[in-house]
């Protein structure tokens, strides 16, 4: 009964539009308040078990490396590079969108900043293009969703840290879904802005001393990701360790090298990163002592028993849980589900022999598509309040990268070589 309550607090109080992570604290704190087996101070232990924990590090050193790009130059060194990789084409300027978030993403790690960035630099210039505002955003939004899943995402580190998973083995999984993606929202794209007239006229390609000025230029910024992959591949550096290592790289790059931080750009930097990363934090902090609530009462074990007693195969496990996912993404941020929702799943995964690295980058697109999706979707709301643009006109516009997600997510979940092959060799 007390469960149950609980449960349903949750639910009412996140109706009432109350944030959910304060939603989740409030009915855990009802939880232990009226539940005399436990003492009421193991909610902030749970709480602070949570967050206190190394691997964590890794977040707070990859957010604040991503912000801190965004002050050095690297961003519009990228967006150079990528506009004369793909600018000559039709609908190059949306192109160069695809290419900026493959690049960005390789830094940031976070697909909100990603998605705040491009909105800020490149949505303007697709305007004055002629593209809608609405095509631009919904596009913007959509190919942030290629952050989350090559490295550093976030999400990764995240499932990985909750899911007891191999977090260097995800990022060596991120790689080629990301790559995949981007070329699925490359074609659509092309077919696209040739339908609809986006920079269709013929434009030269840029010769090859343009390119190699440019990739001089982005070269030291591009080769962060690869450091990052061969540095936790040969076993120099563990994940967290790489995340600090981004950050002086980055700070290297700002000060030293391009020399267009200041000192009153690195306080920015760090005040956005402390906000960003409280944010994620009371988000963890909040899902651990929720999700301690659900194992003390055995709920995972239940639904792996049931799960299983009606559903025979892997495939169409798979194919439930993409539906679910989907469904429950449109109502609760992708962060929360990520914390609540992996040590639900993971016992299912494990009793179906589904490896939890292929799940995870199939789990991580799933949770994307809600975050672009009515009525919550942060990445939605994020990049329609900087560009100005109506909900109504964006939804128009982004269904068509929903039909693109949906293909490579099951791509990744039937395909399990897409995530697997570059672990297994490495």
């Amino acid at each position: 009964m007390i469960l149950t309550i609980t449960l349903l607090l949750m639910l009412a109080l996140m109706i009432m539009n109350i944030p959910v992570a304060y939603s989740m604290i409030a009915a855990c704190a009802f939880y232990f308040i009226f539940n005399d087996s436990f003492a009421n101070e193991i909610l902030i232990q749970r709480m602070m078990s949570g967050i206190e924990s190394f691997p964590l590090l890794a977040i707070v050193f990859f957010v604040t490396a991503g912000i801190l790009m965004n002050y050095t130059g690297i961003t519009e060194r990228m967006l150079r590079f990528a506009q004369v990789l793909t600018g000559h084409m039709t609908g190059g300027l949306a192109k160069v969108n695809v290419l900026l978030s493959v690049l960005m993403g390789g830094l940031s790690g976070s697909n909100i900043a990603d998605a705040a960035m491009q909105s800020k630099v490149l949505v303007p210039e697709m305007t004055k293009r002629n593209y809608p505002p609405a095509f631009s955003t919904a596009l913007t939004a959509a190919t942030s969703l290629i952050t989350p899943i090559i490295p550093p995402g976030i999400a990764l580190i995240m499932y990985g840290y909750i899911g007891n998973v191999s977090i260097g083995k995800l990022f060596m999984a991120g790689i080629v879904p990301g790559i995949m993606l981007s070329i699925i929202f490359l074609i659509l794209v092309h077919f696209l802005a040739k339908k609809r007239g986006f920079e269709v006229e013929k434009k030269p390609a840029a010769k090859p001393k343009e390119i190699l000025f440019a990739s001089k230029d982005a070269i030291l910024a591009i080769l962060l990701p690869i450091i990052i992959i061969g540095g936790i591949r040969f076993g120099v550096f563990s994940p967290t360790e790489a995340g600090a290592i981004a950050v002086l790289y980055a700070l290297l790059l700002g000060f030293l090298i391009y020399r267009q931080m200041t000192g009153r750009d690195l306080f920015a930097a760090l005040k956005e990163s402390v906000n960003l990363t409280a944010t994620i934090m009371i988000i963890i902090a909040a899902g651990t002592a929720f999700g301690w609530v659900l194992t003390l009462e055995q709920i995972p074990q239940f639904l792996t028993e049931y799960v299983t007693g009606f559903i025979s195969s892997p495939a169409m496990f798979l194919f439930i849980v993409m539906i679910f996912l989907i469904a429950v993404g449109t109502l609760i941020e992708g962060n929360v589900l990520l914390i609540i929702l992996t040590p639900i799943l993971l016992p299912m995964v494990h009793s179906f022999g589904i490896d939890p690295v292929h799940f995870g980058l199939f789990f991580i697109l799933c949770l994307s598509v809600g975050t672009i999706t009515p009525p919550v979707g942060t990445i939605m709301f994020t990049t329609a309040a900087i560009t100005k643009v109506k909900i109504e006109a964006f939804i128009k516009e982004v269904w068509p990268f929903w039909i693109a997600l949906i293909i490579a997510i099951l791509l990744v979940a039937y395909i399990p070589a897409i995530s697997l092959w570059l672990p297994s060799i490495l």
